[in-house]
């Protein structure tokens, strides 16, 4: 698939060809489901915590003595069915995290990035960059690229677009990522993907 590569200005300025092992995979809906479950389950930090009877404050005399009384018989007022009781069946702490091979990882950000590509939604630009620091600027930029869409702008390394990071960070409808850490969650949450040649680079060598 040959895409045009686009200026900061939004003009022509060469042609790229996406790799097809890349951006004409097969699209796997199931798989790009079950990654993005993946991710959204392994962020649940699972410190939830509730108390047992054994962990609540109390509790250690008998209410009142085993007979004779005409009530029913008890032997802690920390039993579960006493107000300020412990908990039965409630959660505590365990991690969630689920596992899934890196082919399958990798095959599932493959399917969404077809899946822009498919819908001419991947604007590939010759180089990311910006004068100054200013959020201005660079919403000028994605509105020349992208318009009113959503954007996730893919960058190489930090060091280099230290100004471009700065620029993006208070425009609500973009992100920016780098690309070694692409994920489906991310690709499925914006509309438009913006990538620089250098970050096309990392792609390959990442997923190629």
């Amino acid at each position: 698939m040959v895409v045009d590569v686009l200026n900061m200005e939004g003009q022509k300025v060469s042609s790229v060809e996406l790799p097809p092992a890349i951006f004409e995979a097969l699209i796997d809906v199931d798989l790009m489901h079950q990654a993005h479950v993946r991710q959204l389950t392994n962020a649940r930090l699972g410190t939830h915590d509730t108390k047992t009877r054994s962990e609540v404050a109390g509790g250690g005399r008998k209410p009142w003595k085993q007979k004779g009384t005409g009530r029913a018989r008890q032997g802690s007022t920390r039993a579960p069915h006493w107000k300020g009781g412990g908990g039965v069946h409630t959660p505590h702490p365990h991690s969630y995290v689920l596992a899934m091979p890196r082919k399958m990882r990798r095959a599932a950000i493959c399917s969404a990035l077809s899946v822009k590509a498919s819908e001419a939604a991947i604007v590939v630009v010759d180089e990311l960059k910006v004068s100054e620091p200013k959020t201005r600027l660079m919403a000028k930029a994605l509105n020349t690229l992208v318009g009113e869409a959503s954007a996730l702008i893919l960058i190489p390394a930090k060091e280099t677009y230290t100004d471009v990071i700065r620029s993006t960070q208070n425009i609500p409808d973009a992100k920016i990522l780098l690309a070694g850490y692409l994920n489906v969650h991310d690709l499925l949450q914006y509309d438009k993907l913006v990538l620089p040649l250098s970050a096309l680079d990392v792609l390959q060598t990442n997923l190629g």
